[in-house]
């Protein structure tokens, strides 16, 4: 099958190499190269240097609004679109270019989480599971007909980062499923009840009030793990938690109990990573090793 791929972040790139060993790439579509690292020098996204390395040809417009653009793409004659986490709204003209449209992979079970930070969302709320939907895109934001879904439980510790790497996985998988079974699968419109949207991270949100249950700090910090990371001061400096269980113990709120046990407004939690400043991430017992942290976490 001739194929457009539509992706940016490492969340495509298993996708992207999943399909390539499998179908037509005709042109890969992603974010253009930005400034990066102390140099500023312009770094490709993942799935443009994925591209790259698998001999594609890569296109990054800034916009796919003009006429020109519309017209390149149309031109590629594809028989669909593959779209992940590509960032840039896709107009009218080109959800209809391909003679099947455009399959968008989404890591929620739609209607819930529709939006930008799914995995984040679902664990900050302490959702029981989540998943991988392909969905045939439409103007709506995460609105179209869902093609093939797959629900997985989310883990009492995992972060965004495990739960990034499995629905990456699962999405790769899903979408060659899809397409081998393109011909007999039957839309699902969406239902109108339980839509949810996951709003973009703000990096507001990372800082750790104490006085909350133990149970929702646990999810704030495994929710922004890795990135933005949720933080507290530890003294005069600020500490990343990164990982993080649910623990025995109680005390007044951000009182370190033992090693890196804090209580909390009900409950504690144990911190299994955190990250010093300037420092790589690390285990309690190395955070520890000639450390010492203030009696109490603000």
């Amino acid at each position: 099958m001739k194929l457009v791929f539509m992706g940016t972040p490492d969340f495509s790139v298993p996708v992207l190499q999943a399909l390539a060993a499998r179908h037509d790439i005709v042109a890969v579509y992603t974010q253009p190269p930005r400034p990066a690292g102390r140099g500023k020098d312009l770094r490709p996204t993942p799935v443009h240097a994925a591209a790259t390395a698998l001999g594609l040809p890569v296109r990054h417009p800034v916009s796919l609004k003009s006429p020109e653009e519309q017209a390149a793409f149309a031109a590629l004659d594809a028989d669909a679109a593959v779209v992940v986490a590509y960032g840039l709204i896709l107009p009218q003209p080109i959800l209809d270019a391909p003679r099947n449209g455009c399959l968008n992979i989404h890591a929620s079970l739609l209607p819930r989480w529709r939006g930008a930070a799914p995995i984040h969302r679902a664990i900050m709320a302490g959702d029981a599971e989540t998943g991988i939907c392909i969905m045939q895109m439409e103007a709506g934001l995460d609105t179209g007909p869902v093609l093939l879904r797959e629900a997985t439980p989310i883990g009492t510790e995992e972060t965004t980062q495990d739960l990034h790497d499995r629905l990456s996985q699962m999405g790769a998988r899903l979408i060659v499923e899809a397409l081998d079974r393109l011909p007999t699968l039957i839309p699902e419109p969406q239902s109108s009840e339980g839509v949810t949207y996951a709003a973009k991270i703000d990096k507001a949100e990372s800082r750790i009030d104490w006085s909350r249950p133990a149970t929702a700090i646990d999810r704030q910090i495994r929710a922004l793990s890795p990135f933005p990371g949720a933080w507290c001061m530890a003294g005069g400096e600020r500490l990343k938690l990164l990982r993080s269980r649910l623990a025995s113990g109680e005390g007044h709120p951000g009182t370190v109990l033992n090693g890196l046990t804090i209580a909390c407004g009900t409950g504690a939690i144990a911190i299994t990573l955190a990250q010093r400043e300037g420092k790589k991430a690390q285990t309690p017992q190395d955070l520890l090793n000639g450390h010492s942290l203030p009696a109490r976490l603000d």
